[in-house]
């Protein structure tokens, strides 16, 4: 078992930046991947969108619609991993979740709430 604890959502004006954090902590060993993914307000019932993430060999992925915009950093020594989000947009609100994958179970984070007001 994985545990993520997620923070540093909040309300912010477009064209303002916010970090959210995520510390992961357990069977960390077995976690090949590692990544951010939102859920939009009215979306309850949809699968998570992907944001960016860290792949098993170490690469960054941005989804398109934050490429430019957020940047991820990863601690493999804390096991954590951040999101920088800058020239945040209106479109950018959602619950923010953490997600971290072994080949037998993934893990998800309480979410944080990212508000942009335009």
């Amino acid at each position: 078992q994985v545990l993520l604890v997620e923070s540093g959502g909040g309300v912010v004006q477009a064209g303002g930046s916010l970090r959210l954090s995520c510390a992961a902590s357990g069977r960390t060993v077995s976690v090949h991947d590692m990544g951010w993914f939102r859920r939009a307000p009215g979306k309850e019932r949809e699968e998570r969108e992907f944001v960016a993430g860290r792949s098993w060999s170490g690469d960054i992925y941005y989804a398109d619609s934050v490429k430019g915009r957020f940047s991820v950093s990863v601690d493999n020594a804390k096991n954590t991993i951040d999101v920088q989000m800058n020239s945040l947009k209106p479109e950018d609100t959602a619950v923010y979740y953490c997600g971290a994958f072994t080949f037998k179970s993934n893990s998800w984070g309480q979410g944080t709430q990212v508000t942009v007001s335009s």
